[in-house]
Formats: C-alpha cells, structure tokens, sequence
C-alpha cells in the first residue's frame, strides 16, 4: 500500500503527480503558440533545404563570389516567408492588445473575435470571458450604490419637506401675524423678511423635488418629464421644447427612474454649461428601441466624460441600454439613450 502513496525513494506523490492531465483538455495558450512558432520555423528551414537540394546550385569551399548572391536571394526568401507568417500568426496579439487600450467597462459591447487562428482562440475566449464578468460585476456593483444613493436622496427629502418646510411654514405664518399686529412704520420690513422665508421655502420645495420626483411616482413619467423641462426653463431662462410620445409601453419602475435621472442630468448640464439658448427633449419609440434624446444648440465640445456622464452610463447599463454623446465644438451636445426590445408593452433590460 505504501508502495502505490509514495514514488521512488519515498517520496509522497502530488495530485499533480499521481492523475494524469485530461487528454480533452485544451493546451495551454503560450504552450500552443510555442508550439506554432516552431512549426512555422521548422516549415520554413525545411522547404529551403529542399530547394537547396533539389536544386542545381552548388556551393563550393571556400565560397565564391558568384555563389554569394544566390545565398543572399535564399537567406531574403526564408526570412521573408517566416516572417510573413509569424505576422499572420501573431496578429490577434495586435487586436487584443489594442481591445485592452480601449476598454471601458461602461461602454459594453467591445469584444475581439475569433480570427481562426485556434492556437490563440483559447486566450481570446478568455479575455472575452473575463470582460463579460468584469462588465457583470460592475454593473452590480453600480446597482447597489445608485440603489442605495437614491434611498438617501429619497430620506433627504423627505426631511426637507417634512422638518424644515414645515418649520418654515411655520414661521411664515407667525410673521403674518406679526404683521397683523405690527405698527405701520415695520409693516414694510417685514414683509420684506415674510417674502425672504417665502421663497426659501420655494427653494426647499424644489430641492426636495428634485432630490426625489414625487411627481413620477403619483403622476407617471410623461408629467414628470414635463414638469421636469418647466422647472429647467423656469429657472435658467433656456426653453426646452418637449416632444413625449403618448403611446409609450408600459415600464418598468427602474426603467422611468432612469430615463428621468438621465433626462435632469442632460438638462442640468445644459443650464449649468451649455451656454444655450434652446434645449429639446424628445422620448419615443424608434425601430423596436425606446429613444431618449435631449439636445442644445450651446458650445458643445465635451471631449471627455465628467462624473455626471459617467454617472449616466452606470445607470445605462443597469436597464441594459446605451447612451451616447454627440457633442462636435460649437454644434451643441446631444445625449441619446436607446433601450432596446420595447415589444408587447414591457421591457427586457
């Protein structure tokens, strides 16, 4: 028995050691490119061997000078054959080195495909596979944290509206009676204080909304989306014109949540930076995708993405659409989200 747990000289044999590898199994992939190297080295040596020996020429000892050309012209050939072939070997390496430069998690999509070469499909299956876990993680993880940051702007909120607008409230009524009862000659003052509270209390109010979109959960996205584009004209002077298809599926909860969230950052930006003078909101059903659009006529030039892009896109991806930004210097931005499979009423994130 000691005999079958121990090998030579009693050494105990490894689980490598003691079960053969799986003959199914696939060779590693810097085996198998070792492998291909060297049988294109060993194909290319060989074929001029032959030609040499088949050939008429003959090369004497010491070398003559009329021999040195036709050894020249064989050494070019060999050279480049074999590196004509180790390029066509080796050119996935280029694509995938190339697909790792540009990899974005939040631009999903991006894969390298098999070329044919079946030394490397191995490493590029992998490199696939690791992609679509890397992209599978991270929007879980983005799931968690916007789930959990609209909890806290739904709990902010809620305070605001709760604590502080009604202790303004509250306020404001005892300056009216204040008012009531105060000599003429402080009448004015305080009204000027009454109209202070007053429109911090507005102010209140509308951060509370924006903080959570009461008005999507009691009156549905097509208000919200409206009420949405009133208040951004209301307070940057910018008109948005709105055009939200009436016919519109049925969506999910986290479906309008997103499209609402992606259309108040798109018009933030727009007040904040765009210098425009106009904005257009657009939401309707194009070829089987729901569309998202809002556009300016500012500055444009976003070259690259600030945290407000890049938040979009991590909530892109959690209804599994796409978002893209058109934004060329001096024609404007434009922000398009695309959910596809809108059929039958639902949707299919």
């Amino acid at each position: 028995m000691n005999d079958r747990a121990e090998g030579a000289g009693g050494t105990p044999r490894s689980p490598a050691q003691s079960s053969p590898a799986p003959t199914g199994a696939p060779r590693p992939p810097a085996q198998a490119l070792f492998r291909r190297l060297v049988l294109i080295n060993g194909l290319v040596f060989a074929a001029g061997t032959i030609v040499l020996a088949l050939s008429p020429a003959t090369v004497s000892s010491p070398v003559l000078l009329t021999e040195v050309p036709v050894l020249v012209v064989g050494l070019v050939v060999m050279l480049a054959a074999n590196a004509l072939l180790l390029r066509r070997s080796l050119a996935p390496l280029d694509a995938l080195t190339t697909l790792m430069q540009r990899v974005d998690l939040l631009r999903t999509g991006d894969r390298l495909t098999d070329s044919g070469n079946s030394d490397l499909t191995h490493l590029i299956d992998t490199f696939n596979a690791m992609l679509d876990r890397l992209e599978a993680e991270r929007s879980a993880s983005s799931a968690h944290a916007l789930a959990a940051q609209e909890g806290e702007r739904s709990r902010i909120a809620r305070e605001l509206h709760d604590e502080i607008g009604q202790s303004l409230t509250v306020v404001l009524l005892g300056l009216k009676r204040v008012v009531d009862r105060a000599p003429a000659d402080l009448r004015e003052e305080l009204h000027g204080v009454q109209e202070t509270v007053r429109a911090s209390l507005d102010e209140v109010r509308q951060v509370a909304r924006r903080l959570r979109p009461g008005v999507l959960e009691d009156l549905g996205l097509h208000s919200a989306l409206s009420a949405l584009a009133t208040d951004v004209s209301r307070m940057s002077g910018i008109p948005v014109t709105r055009a939200v298809a009436p016919d519109l599926p049925e969506l999910g909860t986290d479906v309008e949540l997103v499209l609402y969230r992606i259309a108040q950052e798109s018009l933030t930006n727009i007040a904040r930076h765009a210098r425009a003078t106009r904005a257009e909101l657009s939401l309707a059903i194009e070829d089987g995708h729901l569309v998202l659009r809002v556009s300016d006529d500012g500055r444009g030039g976003a070259i690259e993405d600030g945290a407000g892009i890049r938040g979009m896109r991590e909530r892109a991806l959690l209804i599994g659409a796409r978002l893209t930004v058109d934004s060329p210097p001096g024609a404007g931005t434009r922000v398009s989200l695309a959910i596809p499979d809108i059929a039958n009423g639902s949707t299919t994130p």
